[in-house]
């Protein structure tokens, strides 16, 4: 895998409760004019971005039972929908940890099934976020185990709001679990080149991270966070 890191790489980000519209507009201009795969943003502006978008290749993703996991199943799976419905075409979904730190797989199975179900019926994408940070090495194998039984779109490291973000030593194990079927995206603390190489060079195939203009432009760039 190549680590040169292009536009196409990057889902532009942007997840800071304070975001305004004019926030928005700016991230998908940037997202445009720097090809950039995606812009990442909270359910909310999903439509106001789809509107911004829906004439070029960039896409709109959003974020799912975010940032904690930690809402039901069905409250997810409704989020998923509404979000579908306004425009987005890829989902960030954060498991549900508690239940993975129980041992409860039955529960974290039955989570990524239904919401890739409802993603996927609609001919979306679905990125699983494991939030890395939190977990041992046999838990976020056997999460990404599940994954790929399931047939998700990606897996993901973290929301980008936890302890810690995205690690080289993450990345290259979660594309030795699941293989080259399946996507793996490095996100938190990705500001720089130098960042986003090394993640590329683990294994990822893309990279979420507010820092998107910085790392393709070599500029620098205030960080919001992501």
């Amino acid at each position: 895998m190549s680590n040169e890191i292009t536009g196409k790489l990057i889902d532009h980000t942007l997840l800071k409760a304070e975001a305004s519209r004019d926030d928005i507009k700016k991230l998908c201009e940037e997202a445009e004019k720097y090809d950039f795969a995606s812009v990442c943003v909270n359910p909310s502006n999903v439509s106001q971005s789809y509107e911004y978008l829906k004439n070029t290749d960039v896409k709109v993703c959003t974020v799912i039972g975010f940032p904690l996991g930690a809402t039901t199943t069905n409250t997810k799976v409704f989020e998923a929908k509404e979000a579908i419905e306004n425009g987005a075409t890829e989902l960030d979904m954060v498991i549900n940890n508690g239940a993975v730190k129980s041992g409860d797989w039955d529960f974290v199975k039955n989570d990524i099934k239904l919401i890739n179900n409802a993603v996927t019926e609609k001919g979306a994408l679905l990125k699983v976020i494991i939030e890395t940070s939190l977990l041992s090495d046999e838990e976020k194998v056997k999460v990404c185990e599940i994954c790929k039984e399931i047939g998700v779109g990606f897996v993901k490291t973290s929301t980008g709001f936890g302890a810690a973000g995205a690690t080289a030593h993450d990345v290259s194990l979660m594309r030795k679990t699941v293989g080259e079927k399946i996507g793996v995206k490095a996100s938190g603390g990705i500001r720089d080149a130098k960042a986003a190489k090394e993640m590329v060079a683990a294994g990822a195939n893309r990279l979420g991270t507010s820092g998107g203009v910085a790392i393709v432009t070599g500029e620098s760039q205030t960080s919001s966070g992501y």
